[in-house]
């Protein structure tokens, strides 16, 4: 099935008469168990266990999860808490006092903090490299490195990794390689297509779609998606709530129709931002002035909703923004119906988050100026964001 169909029927069982056409909400906790099906602990857990609590698994959750495998072309998936619990439940599970860990020096900072803050502690080692450039992923590399984890795009200045390159470069040194997919979504790219172990995903955004459910999810292999479901959820207990899966399940069923939309208003937005006296720079992948257009182009399908860009005295602008935008939300979060633009100051990010040095910082500092404005173009009439946007830039 192509995408559109899978977004809408993929994870619904086979239909029978009196069974309802949509997947249902099951709120249950807990379910009817016989001793013989399954045991008490979490290492009884086998493919053929039935629902038993809803901490391990559930129907609507179990739906979700087969409607993502099928849209990222995974044999499994396996839903989290939020986009953070399945990053972390991802590292947990191949990381152990020892490990290496290769992680893009430009990523979501709350994953990007809880690697240089957390996993130190545990005896994990850390190098945050530019994986833009397929050499420095290469160079990072030891002989104890067991994950290398990239963004594409990378949130929140839209610079690209070109997975292929670097799936190849990984596996050749034993390694696996997982990719943050959450901007891009599987209507613009299937990272397992190219060669990733692992696609992560924050259902938060463009997945949900409307803002009013958390929920991450990771999609691979089927036998270490089982092994993550004993370690990472029942053990450490990030479970996703049924109602929220059932969100993320009805978003999910107007996410090629959505991409679609918030792309071209990406498109026009992005444009307007380019000849605007006040903006210095922008990225949008779909752009020609975008400096990875082409890998893009080789990489993406769609070009997705988020756009980058630097203007003069950022600080002061974003006050600005804060005061007076009407129709785009001055908010954070993204792949939400309604626009959202939020400020993030290159120093905060260099200081606390990436941990930037050197040539790293001074490259970061090139691509951004003094801070970047994340603008998630949503679904209104794009002509409304922008004469909102020209208003607050004055």
């Amino acid at each position: 099935m192509k995408i559109e169909t899978q977004s809408i029927h993929a994870g619904l069982p086979a239909a029978q008469s009196g069974e309802p056409v949509l997947s249902p909400l099951v709120p249950a906790s807990s379910f009817y168990a016989h001793p013989d099906d399954i045991g008490f602990s979490a290492n009884d857990l086998n493919d053929r266990a039935p629902h038993f609590y809803t901490r391990w698994s559930n129907p609507t959750a179990a739906a979700l999860e087969a409607r993502l495998a099928a849209l990222d072309g995974g044999e499994a998936a396996l839903t989290f808490a939020s986009g953070m619990s399945a990053i972390t439940g991802l590292f947990f599970n191949r990381l152990k006092a020892g490990d290496h860990l290769v992680l893009s020096n430009v990523c979501y900072a709350g994953v990007a903090e809880f690697a240089h803050d957390s996993l130190p502690n545990l005896g994990i080692a850390v190098s945050a490299v530019d994986t833009s450039n397929p050499a420095k992923v290469a160079a990072a590399i030891r002989p104890e490195t067991k994950l290398v984890h990239i963004e594409t795009p990378a949130n929140p200045i839209l610079r690209l990794s070109d997975i292929s390159a670097i799936a190849g470069i990984v596996h050749a040194a034993g390694a696996q390689l997982s990719v943050d997919s959450t901007m891009a979504t599987p209507v613009a790219t299937r990272p397992l297509e190219f060669g990733a172990d692992f696609v992560v995903h924050s259902l938060t955004k463009y997945a949900c779609g409307h803002g009013d459910a958390l929920g991450g999810a990771v999609i691979g292999k089927a036998d270490a998606i089982a092994d993550f479901r004993k370690t990472s959820l029942i053990h450490l207990g990030a479970a996703l709530n049924p109602f929220a899966a059932w969100l993320i399940l009805r978003g999910l069923e107007t996410l090629p129709i959505r991409m679609k939309a918030h792309e071209e208003n990406a498109r026009a937005v992005s444009s307007f931002l380019e000849t605007h006296r006040r903006v210095k720079r922008v990225y949008w992948p779909g752009a020609l002035s975008h400096p990875q257009h082409d890998l893009a182009v080789r990489q993406m399908r769609n070009f997705s909703g988020m756009v980058s860009f630097v203007a003069d005295d950022g600080p002061a602008l974003a006050r600005r923004f804060a005061d007076r935008l009407k129709t785009v939300a001055y908010a954070v979060s993204l792949g939400k119906t309604r626009s959202l633009l939020f400020h993030i100051p290159a120093d905060d990010l260099i200081a606390s988050s990436f941990h930037l040095e050197g040539d790293d910082a001074a490259a970061y500092r090139d691509w951004t100026g003094e801070g970047t404005f994340r603008l998630s173009v949503g679904l209104e009439n794009a002509a409304d964001i922008i004469a909102d946007l020209d208003a607050a830039l004055g």
